[in-house]
């Protein structure tokens, strides 16, 4: 189910597959151009022009939140909201989810940051962005379950286990943790908690 799929770090991943996506790009050591681009939302640690420069080429397809849309040069963007589905082509299509926090003040509702499902066909993958645990993750299906825990910011690893039991995916990888928040500590607890209700992968960031 993981193939083709490199943690990059934080919230950082390549999904090399029918297209090379990357989430989130941010901090990036090594650089392969990019078919798809896809964003969660403005903060820099999401949003990193930088970075995106150093993927991007004029076919590169850019898809962000609104308030991050007018800071590339180089690309193709489309922005969107919590609901919207895209043809990616090749075979691959995405859906558009909602993320958010509930009584943080980091990621409000009314900001519209996002999660995406990438479909291609044999599996779908679930990148859950900055979020909590939240009732949408009730109509989420996916086979990989990308998901934050380190907390503060978004779920810790206790509701992260319990996005885990909602939303039955074949695998979950843990992510927004080992940098700005949370350590491998918090992702082996993650693991424990998880149990049997999924298998949880705990990657090591790719240089």
């Amino acid at each position: 189910m993981l193939e083709g799929l490199t943690w990059l770090g934080h919230a950082s991943f390549r999904l090399d597959d029918k297209l090379r996506i990357y989430f989130d790009p941010w901090k990036l050591e090594t650089f392969a151009p990019a078919d798809v681009i896809l964003i969660t939302h403005g903060h820099h640690d999401h949003c990193s022009p930088g970075d995106v420069a150093k993927l991007a080429t004029d076919k590169t397809r850019i898809i962000c939140t609104e308030d991050c849309a007018d800071k590339f040069e180089t690309g193709q963007v489309t922005t969107i909201k919590p609901g919207d589905r895209l043809d990616l082509g090749s075979g691959v299509t995405l859906e558009v989810v909602p993320a958010y926090n509930i009584g943080k003040p980091f990621h409000s509702r009314d900001d519209q940051h996002v999660g995406y499902i990438v479909d291609m066909g044999d599996r779908r993958i679930y990148h859950a962005g900055d979020t909590d645990l939240i009732p949408e993750m009730d109509s989420i299906t996916c086979d990989v379950a990308l998901l934050p825990i380190g907390g503060k910011f978004t779920m810790d690893e206790k509701d992260a286990a319990r996005a885990v039991r909602r939303i039955k995916p074949e695998v979950v990888v843990p992510m927004h943790w080992g940098g700005i928040i949370g350590t491998r500590r918090t992702a082996t607890r993650f693991q424990e908690l998880v149990g049997e209700t999924a298998e949880v992968v705990i990657m090591e960031p790719a240089p």
